[in-house]
């Protein structure tokens, strides 16, 4: 009788655990980390955005940049011949690059 009031030795808690630990590590490779990465691009592009690059906004809108207030990190978009947009850095979702001459050639067959 004197046995049955031990208490259970403490690795069975850490191995019942370790399936948790082993979970967030799997959410870290597969989601977090990938998601921090995509972030850090997405900003360093943000970053590098030049007068003349042709950018999609959040918003779906396409256009280009035509000037870029650095003190209040505003950027000025022509959608249109007549039509000029400002909106905030971060409003930009990527820039549209041109088609190279390969993906012509394949539209025009």
């Amino acid at each position: 009788m004197a046995q049955a009031g031990k208490a259970a030795p403490a690795s069975g808690g850490l191995i019942s655990f370790a399936p948790f630990v082993l979970i967030i590590v799997i959410f870290y490779f597969l989601i977090i980390r990938p998601q921090q990465k995509k972030e850090k691009e997405r900003k360093r592009m943000i970053n590098e955005l030049r007068v003349g690059d042709k950018v999609l906004t959040i918003g779906g809108i396409q256009g280009v940049i035509t000037g870029i207030r650095e003190n209040e990190d505003i950027v000025t978009v022509k959608i249109s011949d007549n039509a000029k947009v400002d909106f905030i850095r971060s409003a930009i979702q990527n820039k549209v690059l041109p088609p190279s001459a390969d993906d012509r050639n394949k539209a025009k067959k």
